[in-house]
């Protein structure tokens, strides 16, 4: 994935979800976050180890999964 170079993947760390860095903080943890009112600020605050470009390239990550393409279906013929 291009521009998501902080967003890891190992098996050996949190069962091999998306992770920031490497570090056992999870993609999913900063979506919930966020999705719960938190700013970057805020969260930098609780996780200090964050950087503001982890906190976006969470977002660019999800933004990725959730593109959605519409493919209809056909209707079966009668």
């Amino acid at each position: 994935m291009k521009d998501l170079e902080r967003i890891t993947f190992n098996p050996r760390i949190m069962g091999g979800r998306a992770c920031i860095r490497g570090m056992r903080i999870t993609v999913s943890l900063i979506l919930n976050l966020v999705a719960n009112g938190m700013s970057a600020n805020e969260i930098q605050g609780d996780y200090p180890y964050l950087e503001e470009e982890d906190i976006r390239q969470a977002l660019k990550y999800a933004a990725f999964l959730a593109d959605e393409s519409v493919h209809p279906l056909e209707p079966a013929p009668a």
